[in-house]
């Protein structure tokens, strides 16, 4: 499986330079070849292969069709060249509806390792982002009998959105969807809701500066990535956020034998842990019962100390209430460890 250098900027060379000297650099470019449409899946073709430690920058593509953009309201020529010919060219679609770009192999990943993903660096790709709703989804499916979309302005320089006139928000830019492949048992998945794969997890904790792992269950883990997010409420109420193009900047570390079977992260002030179910009250479970096994496993806890310090540390989320499968996480702030 021959590795391949797309290109490299003056950018991912500069934080190459800051991994260390061994580590390449990569550009992935989004296109009918380097794409998985609505999926992920274990016997999907790689676009990329790189080694742990390699660096690569993703473009990923908005999740709306050109023509719904231009009656939106998007001038025809803001919408990317790449997504019309994405949508002109890729049949082998679904069942999901994310464009995805990859899959990416890390070589030497194997099944019962941990796949790390660095994320550098998120920039935006195009000056807008979009909202909708339509009657039948979200997290209040009957409140209304009709769709509806909005072109929403974003701001590269002060890094806001232009909601409307007197509301501005602030980017936090992120990715909905990261993912690996899924064991070979399962077949190709379905790239809506998450799971043990990570995938559409739409947690907006997942900026730049986080790591997030994820357990490998395939040689190469074949990591995904699209649904770029300028930002979002945690929950997604209405079933999209400022669903936007971006340019993700990520490391690969393949962390060997560590038997992990579920997604969690790691930002620069807290840990994270994750639940994903259809009933919302398990995943919220779920993502407490993860959060106590990481306190006794890596903070040599008791279990008793571990669930009484998440009550009165931890912070739990919604995180995901709209793609059939919810998503709950705890965040563990780290400043509370002294090691004292």
């Amino acid at each position: 499986m021959p590795r391949h250098v797309l290109s490299a900027g003056l950018a991912a060379l500069a934080l190459a330079a800051a991994f260390g000297a061994r580590a390449e650099t990569f550009e992935l470019r989004a296109t009918p070849q380097t794409v998985e449409w609505g999926h992920y899946d274990s016997d999907a073709k790689p676009a990329l292969t790189v080694h742990s430690g390699d660096i690569v920058a993703v473009q990923t593509l908005i999740t709306n069709s050109p023509q719904g953009l231009e009656r939106a309201g998007v001038p025809a020529d803001q919408v990317q060249e790449s997504l019309k010919t994405i949508f002109a060219e890729v049949k082998d679609k679904g069942p999901g509806g994310h464009i995805l770009t990859g899959p990416v192999y890390v070589q030497g990943a194997e099944p019962g390792d941990t796949l790390e993903i660095r994320i550098l660096k998120i920039d935006l790709a195009i000056p807008y982002a979009y909202n909708a709703f339509r009657f039948g989804s979200g997290a209040l499916p009957d409140d209304f009998r009709f769709g509806r979309m909005k072109i929403i302005p974003l701001d590269a320089k002060t890094m806001t959105a232009r909601f409307a006139p007197g509301i501005v928000l602030p980017l936090h830019p992120f990715f909905g969807s990261m993912g690996v492949a899924p064991p070979p048992s399962i077949g190709r998945y379905d790239s809506t809701p998450p799971n043990i794969i990570g995938g559409n997890m739409d947690d907006a904790s997942l900026v730049a500066g986080t790591s997030l792992y994820l357990p490998v269950y395939v040689p190469g883990a074949l990591f995904e990535v699209g649904d770029g997010h300028a930002g979002q409420g945690q929950g997604e109420a209405d079933i999209t956020a400022l669903e936007t193009s971006l340019v993700g900047t990520f490391q690969f570390i393949v962390h060997k034998h560590t038997g992990e079977t579920y997604p969690h992260a790691e930002t620069p002030t807290a840990y994270i842990a994750m639940g994903f179910d259809d009933d919302l009250t398990v995943a919220v479970r779920k993502a407490l019962e993860h959060m106590l096994d990481f306190l006794v496993a890596e903070k040599h806890m008791s279990r008793e100390d571990a669930y009484m310090l998440t009550s009165v540390a931890g912070d739990v989320e919604a995180t995901e209430l709209v793609d059939r499968n919810k998503g709950a996480h705890v965040l563990m702030p780290k400043a509370i460890f002294t090691g004292s």
